[in-house]
């Protein structure tokens, strides 16, 4: 198998081109990030370009397309998806979604229980509780810091290193602050091995969108002189 993968949930747009390695793991064959909130749609597709060049591959060489699929803002977000979903159609390969807090916990290589938390803007965090690196064991969440329990756990993250004055010592150790595309590349890759079921390419929204349809006009009374 030879996936593409990206995510551009979080100020990082992050592309990798992983494959499966003997033993079941993950071989990243080329990977870049770059940290710039305001420039997704401008910088993801030369990175992706970058990447599969570095590589030595041919778009037509792969086999899946992996994308993160949030929670994060919405245009960021977008952009990845969108890109996932026209790349996947191009191909005629399967793309797949990766929490976008799964893979920052990946990357953190941890062995011990942690808290991994992102910006969430509206001073707010999505976050979610882990036993491992590889091991969510509840669904992620979106809170104020202060009302995060992280039940003295370490905290990691972007949103860990935004709140450390809430967090406190918990937040004393970040990293890492964004997910990688090499991380989310493992995650499929180890879960298509197994069998193991992963998220529809589609965005994790765990707010009410902010545009709603307007309401019936309101009567205007007609003064009479």
């Amino acid at each position: 198998m030879l996936i593409l993968a990206f995510d551009t949930a979080t100020p990082a747009i992050t592309a990798a081109l992983c494959q499966s390695d003997a033993e079941g793991g993950a071989l990243v064959r080329a990977a870049a990030s770059t940290v710039d909130a305001r420039h997704h749609g401008e910088l993801l597709t030369p990175q992706i370009r970058d990447v599969m060049a570095r590589a030595g591959a041919d778009l037509g060489e792969v086999t899946h397309i992996a994308v993160g699929i949030g929670p994060g803002p919405y245009t960021g977000l977008r952009v990845g998806l969108a890109t996932a979903h026209a790349l996947a159609d191009a191909l005629g390969v399967p793309c797949h979604g990766v929490a976008t807090l799964d893979a920052v916990a990946l990357a953190s290589g941890r062995e011990e229980p942690f808290v991994a938390a992102t910006d969430a803007r509206r001073k707010e965090v999505f976050w979610a509780r882990y036993a491992d690196s590889r091991t969510r064991t509840g669904e992620i969440a979106v809170d104020r810091p202060a009302d995060v329990d992280t039940g003295g756990l370490p905290v990691i993250g972007h949103g860990a290193q935004l709140y450390t004055e809430v967090f406190g010592a918990a937040a004393a150790d970040p990293e890492p602050l964004y997910p990688t595309a090499a991380a989310i590349g493992e995650i499929v890759l180890r879960r298509l091995a197994a069998g193991e079921p992963l998220p529809e390419p589609r965005p994790l929204y765990l707010r009410r969108p902010d545009a709603v349809l307007p309401g019936a006009p309101k009567k205007v009374r007609q003064w009479q002189t």
